[in-house]
């Protein structure tokens, strides 16, 4: 049997793939991995399409041995990897041969690091997607010690060969657009603009912030809301006026203001935000409270 063995989980390994996009009818969010084009290239390092399933990692620490020859390759930030206790590296492929043991160690920056092997893994899906959902706990448990994990069969590797790591930044300029709630904020975009903090409360459903509080309008102060539905991005403002900036595990309504939403092309960055990365929110939109 094609198959990797975790040796050793780190603090949390999840499987993902792109996720299981157009169930939100059902209260069941898209999931998928966080960092998507990490996913991509890993992928691509080892010869799968792009949407094979691999291993989310937060904060390194996880360890698989090979039952069979296999290609791997480790995405995301930049990271230690070890083949039984050498060097191997990230962003490249690295051949194992059964019995070998790869390691990934802690990213000094980012949060999320992303394994690839020939074949994907190929676990059960649900939903059309192997990806684990925290929020609804759909999809494959979170990896622990003596798993198992079943792989596909392997293509001739023929992506991208040569691709250079970077850091994820200690601070960043998120893009987003007016939420339809913007015009319930007094001053939105320049409370947006000012400096924000990710929380240690912050995790695979959402980025919770904190920083000067949005304050509502007049006419808004005690209003409240039926549930609207939310997408992936969405920047929801509680009666604390404290952000709290969905991701992919997001659920899939919410009776809180939205008051901007994040667009698709930051969403990576926010996936390698640690808590105390300090974020500013930017939009080239004129016209926000109306």
């Amino acid at each position: 049997m094609r198959a990797l063995e975790v040796v050793r989980p780190g603090p949390l390994a999840l499987v993902q793939d792109l996720g299981r996009p157009g169930y939100a009818h059902l209260g069941v969010p898209p999931s998928g991995a966080l960092d998507v084009p990490a996913l991509r290239l890993a992928n691509r390092l080892v010869g799968n399409g792009e949407g094979a399933a691999g291993v989310e990692c937060l904060l390194g620490g996880l360890s698989l041995r090979a039952t069979t020859s296999c290609t791997i390759a480790v995405t995301g930030p930049a990271v230690d990897v070890e083949v039984d206790g050498r060097a191997a590296g990230s962003h490249v492929p690295v051949w194992l041969a059964p019995g070998q043991v790869v390691t990934i160690g802690a990213p000094a920056t980012g949060l999320r690091c992303y394994l690839a092997v020939s074949g994907g893994i190929a676990v059960e899906a649900e939903l059309g997607s192997r990806s684990r959902d925290v929020l609804s706990e759909i999809g494959p448990a979170p990896l622990e010690t003596g798993d198992v994990l079943p792989l596909g069969t392997p293509s001739v590797p023929g992506g991208a060969d040569v691709v250079l790591p970077t850091a994820a930044p200690a601070s960043l300029v998120v893009e987003v657009e007016p939420g339809p709630r913007a015009h319930w904020f007094e001053h939105l975009a320049a409370g947006l603009a000012k400096t924000w903090t990710v929380t240690a409360e912050s995790n695979r459903v959402g980025l919770r912030l904190d920083g000067p509080a949005l304050t509502r309008e007049a006419g808004y102060v005690e209003r409240e809301l039926p549930s609207e539905g939310l997408l992936t991005g969405a920047i929801q403002v509680p009666p604390n006026g404290l952000p709290v900036v969905f991701l992919a595990d997001h659920p899939t309504t919410g009776g809180y203001p939205v008051a901007a939403a994040v667009r698709r092309a930051s969403l990576p960055t926010l996936a390698q935000a640690r808590p105390g990365t300090l974020l500013r929110f930017h939009s080239s939109t004129r016209v926000w409270n109306r």
